[in-house]
C-alpha cells in the first residue's frame, strides 16, 4: 500500500495541474447536478418489522386520513378571560385556516370540547393531506397568516403538532465559523507558517462542498434525514482536516531535513497518506456498520458521513499532493527557524517529550490514575435513557416549544404525545360493540388519562382508538401506559403513533448497543494487530476505547439528563437523550481513536523496527508525533464543539459527545494511557506468535519498508499489498 501511494504521489505531483482541473470539474458536475436534480432531506423513523410499524402500516391503508401532517394550535386568553369570550373571532379565524392549502380539516376547539378546565386555554386541530416532510414552509406560513385575526383580538396564539417538525433548526453557520477559525489557529501555532496552515483547510472545505453538494443529488434517489448533511459536514470537516494535517506535517519535516520537494511529496503520500487511508478505512467500516442495526434512517445517516470520510481520504492522497506540489519550495522552513530546530533534536525538549518523560517515569500510576478518573467519569452512563426529540426538545423561544409547553400545562403532557390503538374486529359480529367494549378497557389503563371515541375503518373491520397518557411521549411511565393498553386489548390490539414508534427505536437501539459495541472492538483489535503485528498494542487500544465512550456517555448523562452546566451550553431542558446519540458516538469516536493510535504508534514501531530500545522507541516516536496527534484532536474538538450552540436537539447532544470524547481519548487515552502502557510492556509489546505473524498480511501502515529501501521507486516487497 505505501508503494503504491508512493507512485499515486509522485504521478500527482507531475501531473498536478490535471489532477487540479479534474476536481474542479468534479465540483462544477456535482454542483449541476444537485441543482437539476436534487432532492430534499425527510426524517423516516420507520423500523420494519417491529410491531408498531406493523400497526402503523395497517393504519395507512385503512385509515389513510388518520396519518397527514397535523397542526395543534393553542389558543391562550390574556389574564383574567376566558377563551370562551373570543368565541367569535375564533370562529372566524377557523373558517379561514379551512381554505389555506392543502388544509384537509380543521377541528373546532368549542364543538370538540378541547379547552382547558380554566377555560383559558383551547386547542384547534389543524389535519393537511400531506406528510410532514412534504409540507413546504410556504404552507405553515399561510396557516400562521390565517390565525392573525385571533392574534389581533388579543389571543396569545401557537402552533405545534408533527408539521412543525419536532425539534428542528438549522445549525447557525456563525458557530462553525468560529470553529474553522480556531482551527486555522491550531494549524498556524503547529506549522509556524500560515501558507502551509491555509493547505489543509483549503483542500478540506473543497471535499466537504462535494460531498454536502452530492449528498442533495443522493436525496434526490433515496431517502435521507434531516441530520445527515449536518453529520456529513461535521465529519468531513474534523476529519479532512485531520487527514491532511497528518501529510502536511509529514512533508514539512522531510522538506525540513533537506528532501526535494517532488520526493518530499511522494514520499509523504506513501507513509502518512498510508495512515490516512487504513484510518479513514477503520471509520467508514464503523459508519457503514450502523446498517446492522436495521434502522433505515440510521442506515442511511450511517452511511451519509462514511460519504464524507472516503471524500476526506480521496481528497487528502490526490488533490492535497498537487496542491502541495503548486506551493513547492514555499512550505520549506527557512534555515534557523524552529521547524529545522526540531528536525534535528536541537534546542530545548518540546512539550510533547516533557509529557511523555513524565507519563512514563511511574508508568503503572500513570496507568491507574488514567483508568480511575475515566471509571469515575463512566459511572452516570449507567442511568443514561433514550427517546426520540419532540417539540418538548425545541429551543425554548420556537413557537412549536411553546405550544408543547402550554398544551402540557393546561390538558396535560400526555396531549403531546397520543396513542393510536389499532384493533383488529374480524372475529366480532358487531364490531361497533366490540370497538366500545375495548375504548371502555382502555379507559381502565392505569395512566390513560382521556380515551377517545373509536373510528371504524370503512370495512367494518377495524377500529382506530386514539388514548391520551397521562405522561408525556419521553415520559419512562408513558411506556408501560403502552404496555397495559396491549395487556387489556390483547392479541388483536396493537399500539402506533409516534410516541410508541419512538419507544420501540429506543428499544431496539439500546438492546444493539453491546452487540454494535463488540463488533467495533472486534474489528479495532484486528485492525490493530494485523498493522502492527502486536498482541498489546489491540488490547490496549480497543479496552482504551471502551473507557473514552464510557466516560463520555457518562458527560452526556450528567448534561443533558442531570442539568450539569446545561444552560452553559444552551440545552432546552432535561430528559433522555436522542436514541441513536450513543451507536452514533460509538462509531465515530471508533474511527477517531483509531486515527490517533495508528499515527502515533506508527512513529513508534518504526523505531522499534529500526532496533532501538523499548522505551527509547516509546519516547522518540511519541516525540515526533505527539505535536501533530495534539493538534489535530484540538482541530476535532473545535469544530465538534462549533455545531453545540446552533444545533438542534438532535445534533447538540452528538457533538457534546464527540467533544468529551475526542478530548479524553486523545490526551487521557492516547497520549498518557498509551506510553505507560506500552512502557510497563516492553519488547513484549510488539510480540505476536510467529504462526499468527505468517497467517496475516503485512499492511506495512507506516510504510516503513519504503522508508529503508535505498531506491524508494525500487519494485516494492511482494509481501506488502
Amino acid at each position: 500500500m505505501a508503494a503504491l501511494l508512493y507512485r499515486l504521489g509522485a504521478g500527482v505531483h507531475r501531473h498536478r495541474l490535471a489532477v487540479l482541473m479534474a476536481w474542479l470539474a468534479v465540483l462544477v458536475a456535482v454542483g449541476a447536478l444537485a441543482a437539476t436534480a436534487g432532492g430534499s432531506y425527510e426524517d423516516d423513523f420507520s423500523i420494519p418489522g417491529s410491531r408498531a410499524q406493523q400497526t402503523l402500516d395497517t393504519v395507512a391503508g385503512q385509515f389513510p386520513d388518520s396519518l397527514g401532517a397535523t397542526v395543534q394550535v393553542v389558543l391562550v386568553a390574556p389574564a383574567g378571560h376566558k377563551v370562551a369570550e373570543y368565541e367569535a373571532v375564533v370562529e372566524q379565524t377557523l373558517a379561514a385556516a379551512a381554505k389555506a392549502p392543502q388544509v384537509a380539516e380543521v377541528v373546532d376547539p368549542f364543538t370538540a370540547k378541547m379547552v382547558s378546565p380554566d377555560g383559558g386555554t383551547a386547542l384547534a386541530d389543524v389535519s393537511y393531506h400531506l406528510k410532514p416532510a412534504q409540507l413546504a414552509s410556504s404552507v405553515r406560513e399561510k396557516l400562521e397568516n390565517a390565525f392573525r385575526p385571533a392574534r389581533d383580538a388579543g389571543l396569545r396564539v401557537e402552533f405545534g403538532g408533527s408539521a412543525y417538525g419536532g425539534s428542528s433548526e438549522e445549525s447557525g453557520g456563525g458557530a462553525e465559523v468560529v470553529g474553522l477559525l480556531i482551527a486555522l489557529l491550531v494549524l498556524v501555532l503547529t506549522f509556524g507558517s500560515l501558507a502551509a496552515a491555509g493547505l489543509p483547510l483549503l483542500t478540506t472545505l473543497a471535499g466537504v462542498g462535494a460531498t454536502v453538494v452530492g449528498l442533495g443529488v443522493i436525496a434526490g434517489l433515496l431517502t435521507l434525514p434531516t441530520t445527515a448533511p449536518a453529520m456529513a459536514l461535521m465529519l468531513g470537516l474534523a476529519v479532512g482536516i485531520d487527514y491532511a494535517l497528518f501529510i502536511v506535517a509529514r512533508h514539512r519535516s522531510q522538506l525540513a531535513s533537506g528532501m526535494p520537494v517532488a520526493e518530499s511529496v511522494a514520499r509523504a503520500t506513501g507513509t502518512a497518506g498510508t495512515a490516512v487511508v487504513f484510518a479513514g478505512l477503520t471509520v467508514v467500516i464503523a459508519l457503514a456498520g450502523l446498517s446492522v442495526v436495521g434502522i433505515p434512517f440510521l442506515t442511511a445517516m450511517g452511511l451519509a458521513a462514511a460519504t464524507a470520510v472516503i471524500v476526506s481520504v480521496l481528497v487528502a492522497v490526490t488533490l492535497l499532493p498537487a496542491v502541495l506540489g503548486f506551493a513547492g519550495e514555499r512550505l520549506r522552513p527557512k534555515p534557523g527557524s524552529r521547524a529545522v530546530r526540531r528536525e534535528a533534536g536541537a534546542g530545548r525538549p518540546a512539550m510533547g517529550a516533557r509529557w511523555v518523560r513524565l507519563v512514563t517515569r511511574r508508568p503503572l500510576v500513570t496507568v491507574l490514575a488514567v483508568v480511575a478518573a475515566l471509571g469515575v467519569m463512566a459511572v452516570p452512563a449507567a442511568g443514561l435513557r433514550l427517546a426520540l426529540t419532540d417539540n418538548g426538545s425545541a429551543p425554548a423561544g420556537s413557537t412549536q416549544r411553546q405550544a408543547y409547553d402550554l398544551t402540557a400545562a393546561a390538558f396535560g403532557p400526555g396531549f403531546n404525545g397520543p396513542l393510536l390503538v389499532l384493533a383488529d374486529l374480524r372475529k366480532d359480529a358487531d364490531g361497533q360493540a366490540a370497538a366500545t367494549a375495548l375504548a371502555e378497557r382502555l379507559g381502565s389503563v392505569a395512566g390513560a388519562a382521556v380515551v377517545a371515541r373509536p373510528q371504524l375503518s370503512a370495512s367494518g373491520r377495524y377500529a382506530l382508538v386514539e388514548v391520551i397518557p397521562e405522561t408525556g411521549p419521553q415520559d419512562e411511565r408513558t411506556e408501560q401506559v403502552v404496555a397495559g393498553i396491549e395487556a387489556a386489548g390483547g392479541a388483536s390490539v396493537g399500539v402506533t403513533g409516534a410516541t410508541a414508534i419512538g419507544i420501540d427505536i429506543s428499544a431496539l437501539l439500546s438492546a444493539s448497543l453491546v452487540p454494535f459495541a463488540l463488533i467495533v472492538v472486534g474489528l479495532a483489535f484486528l485492525l490493530l494487530m494485523v498493522a502492527f503485528r502486536s498482541l498489546v498494542v489491540p488490547l490496549k487500544a480497543t479496552l482504551g476505547f471502551l473507557l473514552s465512550v464510557g466516560a463520555s456517555l457518562g458527560a452526556v448523562v450528567a448534561v443533558f439528563q442531570w442539568g450539569w452546566l446545561a444552560g452553559l451550553i444552551g440545552v432546552p431542558h432535561t430528559g433522555p437523550v436522542i436514541s441513536f446519540m450513543p451507536i452514533i458516538l460509538m462509531a465515530v469516536l471508533f474511527g477517531l481513536a483509531m486515527d490517533y493510535e495508528v499515527f502515533l504508534i506508527s512513529r513508534m514501531h518504526e523505531e522499534h523496527v529500526r532496533g532501538g530500545d523499548p522505551r527509547r522507541a516509546v519516547t522518540q516516536g511519541f516525540r515526533a508525533s505527539a505535536r501533530v496527534v495534539a493538534a489535530a484532536a484540538l482541530i476535532m474538538i473545535a469544530v465538534f464543539a462549533s455545531f453545540i450552540p446552533g444545533g438542534d436537539a438532535t445534533l447538540k447532544p452528538i457533538a457534546f459527545a464527540l467533544v468529551v470524547g475526542v478530548l479524553l481519548d486523545a490526551f487521557l487515552v492516547r497520549m498518557t494511557l498509551v506510553p505507560a502502557v506500552l512502557t510497563l510492556a516492553r519488547r513484549g509489546a510488539w510480540w505476536l506468535p510467529r504462526w499468527l505473524d505468517r497467517v496475516l498480511p503485512n499492511l506495512d501502515v507506516e510504510g516503513a519498508r519504503l522508508i529503508s529501501r535505498e531506491d524508494e521507486r525500487a519494485p516494492v516487497p511482494a509481501k506488502v499489498v
